[in-house]
């Protein structure tokens, strides 16, 4: 057997921006007609063997091509290779058998404008609207997602508890992690407008890339990359309850009130204000400046920074979530 296996690497590079957790997007443009996609992607390109010493290495390079910005921390995600889910052909592995993808996240403080063409921040909420529980259970939840999900369901009971427990249907608790496996419901539902796409791909077609099927759904993107960012939520989520990283998307100087909506921009759900004080207040991972924000618009705020010598001393922990009741 004579099959080809193309490595491409892409990134899930999260910031903060005015309060909202919003990611790095490209639309790559066609080989053939050279014009941008329409939809949005995550920055990726191949990995080169002869010239690439790492993946890493490889990742920050085509990042920097593609969207002029310059990755801070980074770490592996996942390794994604199911067939249909191939990188366009404007990209990697045109003629490829099969396109082997290797994720990473990143995070920065700063979503910098960048001067790169068709290259923006874009909210993680265009791609996942039911994620977004700050302001309550989203009505998308049941009024569009649960009827077309039991719809396709039917009297399949393992197909009803996996959706019951994944929306947090009849009385099941919402958990926040579960990203990854909500969208791949979605997409084995046909919900996901990828997943026609794919395949048509996987039987040797070349469909047009698809549109969203409502805004409730979700914008689709491009090859698996909304699946990848899935992966990077999620994992993102999971991370701020046993390692610091919500302070790598911090500035030099906050409030607390700046730290607490940055948590809650990532995870996706309301905190209560006191209790989320005395979570931070614990972990002693912060201490005050004494001095005042006074740009908040409204009371000055005391001004914070995050102890990073912390974490040469000893192990240090994330930040629980006191979840905000009704």
């Amino acid at each position: 057997m004579n099959s080809s296996v193309v490595i491409g690497l892409s990134a899930v590079v999260v910031a903060m921006r005015d309060g909202e957790a919003v990611v790095l997007t490209v639309r790559p443009h066609d080989a053939r007609t050279h014009a941008p996609s329409t939809l949005a992607g995550l920055p990726f390109g191949p990995f080169d063997p002869e010239g690439h010493r790492t993946f890493e290495l490889a990742m920050r390079e085509f990042v920097t091509q593609q969207t002029a910005f310059d990755l801070g921390y980074v770490e592996q995600l996942y390794t994604f290779g199911d067939k249909g889910r191939d990188a366009p052909r404007a990209e990697v592995g045109a003629g490829a058998a099969r396109v082997v993808s290797v994720g990473y996240l990143g995070l920065t403080p700063t979503a910098v404008d960048t001067d790169a063409p068709d290259t923006g921040w874009t909210p993680w909420t265009r791609f996942f609207p039911w994620e977004d529980w700050r302001q309550g259970r989203p009505a998308l939840l049941d009024d569009y997602l649960a009827p077309e999900l039991r719809a396709w369901a039917g009297k399949d009971e393992d197909r009803l508890a996996r959706i019951r427990l994944s929306f947090a249907l009849d009385g099941a608790r919402w958990n926040e992690e579960r990203v990854l496996e909500r969208y791949e419901l979605l997409y084995e539902a046909g919900l996901a407008p990828e997943a026609a796409r794919d395949l048509s791909r996987s039987l040797g077609g070349e469909p047009d890339e698809p549109r969203a099927l409502s805004p409730a759904f979700g914008e689709p993107m491009i090859s698996d990359h909304r699946r990848i960012l899935a992966t990077g939520l999620g994992r993102l989520r999971g991370k701020l309850k046993y390692r610091p990283v919500v302070f790598l998307l911090m500035p030099n100087e906050f409030t607390l009130s700046a730290l607490q909506k940055a948590v809650e921009a990532i995870a996706g759900v309301p905190l209560h204000k006191q209790n989320f004080r005395r979570v931070v207040e614990r972990t002693d991972l912060v201490e005050g400046l004494g001095r005042q924000d006074v740009e908040t618009g409204g009371r000055p705020a005391e001004l914070f920074r995050f102890r990073r010598e912390v974490l040469t001393q000893r192990p240090a922990s994330g930040l629980s979530l006191p979840l905000l009741r009704e």
